[in-house]
Parts: structure tokens; C-alpha cells; sequence
């Protein structure tokens, strides 16, 4: 098809290669859609914890544990994937975790909030290092015009990804409520059922990409991690050699923390606020899904027609519109409206995020570059979810409260997105070495 054009791709990339890597996104999007969204969100509130007025602060302190490790360790993580060109073989392990970690939630049940809240961060954490290390392939690719439309390309596919989970735990739980199951009978189904297909698609990502990096020579001179510490801390200090990249960091700390409040919470609010039950709560996500997966694929293309800045800054205003329906909305079909415009912002937003990144990340660097990225997003992870957390135990429950001062986070991200410079970041990723 046209619109899978071979020109957005590097000399020797191949498209069987870029459907390799955007199968990743399609495995990875179950875990985010059934575990952290739809289903185990709100078994974790609602079964494991019993409805305690702390259950969701703790949902997002298992979420803010896992995103702070990651924070910490990631950039190291990076910089030993580079000087190894260890991408491909670290997001193989890092896959294996999640899995693991991911099913052993199908042992989980009421009263079991520690085992829960363990598992949750362990689960979470190798999803987050699979989902950075695969980002950095991303320029490896694409040519740097073509980011935004490839990377959609990817975003969309995961989306579908998610809406295949979902749509076989649906189909399940609702065969399973006929038969007269109950939450704690159908959840460790679904559990499995997603960890299943996260480790079987994944394997097709592993089939098919390649790692194009090359061992850098000093990196076999001495330890990998002390290596990769000595590279980060040079990378940390000489960060100033790349202004719009730190400002973009800053940038995605504010939205991005919105947008894990969405992906978070959204459940937990539909069922606990709009009076949802849990198959039409998963018939919304699934939506959302779809939503997202067409918002990420047409944005690609209109991102890179009207530039990076731009096309983000219309997702944040998407965003902001999005708080405003769900807080004020009462009813199940002012919540679907809510629903749709924020899957459409959300695979646009993040797949913006994920292209101008690798526009302004210098091409030697992309692993360690899109760590610090990954650090700026996971930073993001723990404001967002854990300060709606925060707010809604501190008020009584009142989550109304809660999903509308998130717009906050949208308003900030948008200043700061004003203060980039396109061009002078893609200037600077083309700098050769560092300044002593």
C-alpha cells in the first residue's frame, strides 16, 4: 500500500523489519489495556483491596514504585545497550519479565494486596524498559521526515494489539458471569490470556529486527556498567549542548503525566464515578483503543505535514477538552464521548512525543537519548496518577476533583512546548561529539 511507503524508510531498512518492530508495540499494548487499564485496575481496587478508601492511592503507588526504579536505572540501561548494541537482546529479557511477572498476578485475590502491590511493580517495571529499548529503534528506521507518520505506524498497530486482548477477555468474561463466575474466577483468566499473547507476539519482533548498532570499541575495555555509568554522567553534564531536548523532556514531565492518569485511572473512574459495570467498562476501552489506534496512525501523517510542534500542541488542547467532559459529565454517554476524544488524543500525543524525540536525539546515542526520554516519562508516571491518588483520598473520594485539576498538567506541558525551537534541536542532533 501507498500509504506504508518504502521511502519513509532508511537505505536497507525493509518493511517486513518495520512490521517486526511495531509488532512489539501490538504485543506490549495488552498489558497496558487489560492489566493497568480495564480489568486488574479495577480488581485491584475493587476485589484485591475491597474498596478501601486508600485502594486507589495504593493502585498508583505500585505504579510510582515501578516508574521511580525505572527513572533511576533506565538511563544506565541505555547507555550499556549502546556501547554493546544490546538493544534487541535486553528488550528479549526485559520481555521475559513482564511475562512472568505478568502472570504470576493470575495468583492474586481478595486479600492478597501485598502479593498484588509486589507483582504489580515487577510486572510494570519490564514493561517499562521494553517499551523505551523498543522506542530506540525508531530512528534507526525511519528517516528523520518520516518519523511522526512510522511511528504512528507503530502506535496504531499496538492499539490493535490491546483491542485483540481485550476483545478475548471480553468475549470470555462475559461467557464466564452466564455461567455464574465471579470476579476472582475470570480475572486469572484474563491475566493469563494476556501474558499469552504479549510473549507469542513478541517473538515476531525478535524474528524479524535487527540490531543495527555496533559495539562501540572502548566498551570492551572495562566493565559494561561502569562503562555505561561513565557514558551517562558525560551525557547528563553536556546536556546543555541540546536545549529543545531538554525542554522537550520537561515538556512530556507535565503531559505525559496526564495521559498516565488517563490510562491509569480511566477504569477505576468509569466504574467507581459513572456507575460503569465491568463489561461495559471493557466495551469503552476497547473503544478508546480504537480510537486511539486511528488517532495515532492519521496523525503520523498530518504531524509531519504541519510539524512536530504543532501537531503536539493540538493533542494537549485535545487533552485539556477531554478533563473538561470528565469531570463535568454524569451520564454513561457523556463519558463515551469523554472516552473517544481521549483515545484520540492519547495515540496521537504519545506518538508525537515518541517521533520528536528521535528528531532531536543524536544518531550514536539513540538507546541512552531515548532513556533520558524514558526518565522524563516515567518522572511523568509517578506525578500524574500518584498526585490524582493523592487528591482523591485527601478529598474523601472525590475523583470529579481529581480528573479535573489534571488539565493542569496539559496547560504546563503546552507552555513549555512553546519554548521549542524546532529546527535548533535537529541542528544539534547532528553534533558529532560532545564539548569538553
Amino acid at each position: 500500500m501507498a500509504i506504508f511507503s518504502q521511502d519513509a524508510l532508511n537505505p536497507g531498512v525493509k518493511k517486513r523489519e518495520v512490521f517486526g518492530w511495531a509488532m512489539y508495540d501490538f504485543a506490549n499494548s495488552g498489558y497496558t489495556t487489560v492489566v493497568i487499564t480495564a480489568v486488574y485496575a479495577t480488581y485491584f481496587v475493587g476485589g484485591i483491596a475491597q474498596k478501601a478508601e486508600w485502594a486507589t492511592f495504593a493502585w498508583t503507588l505500585a505504579l510510582s514504585i515501578s516508574y521511580a526504579i525505572v527513572m533511576l536505572t533506565m538511563p544506565s540501561i541505555g547507555a550499556y545497550a549502546d556501547m554493546r548494541a544490546a538493544k534487541k537482546r535486553l528488550l528479549m529479557i526485559f520481555t521475559a519479565g513482564c511475562v512472568v511477572g505478568t502472570l504470576g498476578l493470575a495468583f492474586t485475590g481478595p486479600g492478597t494486596v501485598a502479593l498484588a502491590f509486589c507483582l504489580i511493580i515487577i510486572s510494570n517495571l519490564f514493561y517499562s524498559y521494553g517499551e523505551t529499548l523498543t522506542a530506540a529503534f525508531l530512528p534507526e528506521l525511519a528517516k528523520p521526515d518520516a518519523l511522526g507518520k512510522v511511528s504512528g505506524w507503530g502506535w496504531s498497530f499496538g492499539y490493535f494489539g490491546g483491542m485483540l486482548a481485550l476483545g478475548i477477555c471480553l468475549g470470555y468474561v462475559l461467557w464466564a458471569q452466564g455461567q455464574g463466575m465471579s470476579a476472582d474466577q475470570f480475572v486469572p483468566v484474563t491475566i493469563v490470556i494476556t501474558a499469552l499473547i504479549y510473549g507469542a507476539a513478541a517473538l515476531v519482533t525478535f524474528k524479524l529486527l535487527s540490531e543495527r548498532a555496533m559495539p562501540k570499541p572502548d566498551a570492551m575495555q572495562t566493565s559494561g556498567f561502569k562503562a555505561s555509568f561513565a557514558q551517562l554522567k558525560t551525557s547528563l553534564a553536556q546536556l546543555k549542548n541540546f536545549p529543545d531536548f531538554k525542554t522537550l523532556l520537561l515538556c512530556a514531565v507535565f503531559y505525559q503525566g496526564g495521559v498516565m492518569v488517563a490510562i491509569s485511572i480511566a477504569a477505576i473512574y468509569a466504574e467507581q464515578v459513572i456507575g460503569f459495570q465491568p463489561q461495559e467498562t471493557m466495551m469503552l476501552i476497547f473503544a478508546l483503543n480504537l480510537a486511539a489506534a486511528v488517532g495515532a496512525f492519521a496523525f503520523g501523517y498530518f504531524q509531519d505535514r504541519v510539524g512536530h510542534k504543532i501537531g503536539l500542541g493540538v493533542t494537549l488542547l485535545g487533552w485539556i477538552a477531554t478533563c473538561a467532559i470528565a469531570a463535568l459529565t454524569t451520564t454513561k454517554g457523556g463519558f463515551w464521548y469523554a472516552a473517544a476524544l481521549a483515545g484520540i488524543c492519547m495515540g496521537s500525543s504519545q506518538s508525537a512525543g515518541r517521533a520528536m524525540a528521535g528528531l532531536f536525539a543524536p544518531q550514536a546515542q539513540l538507546a541512552e537519548f531515548y532513556s533520558l526520554w524514558g526518565f522524563a516519562t516515567r518522572l511523568a508516571s509517578i506525578i500524574g496518577p500518584l498526585a490524582y491518588g493523592s487528591m482523591t483520598w485527601a478529598t474523601g473520594g472525590n475523583q470529579r476533583m481529581a480528573i479535573a485539576s489534571t488539565s493542569v498538567l496539559f496547560i504546563a506541558g503546552l507552555i513549555v512546548l512553546a519554548r521549542i525551537d524546532v529546527e535548533r534541536g535537529k541542528g544539534c542532533s547532528c553534533l558529532i561529539g560532545w564539548d569538553s
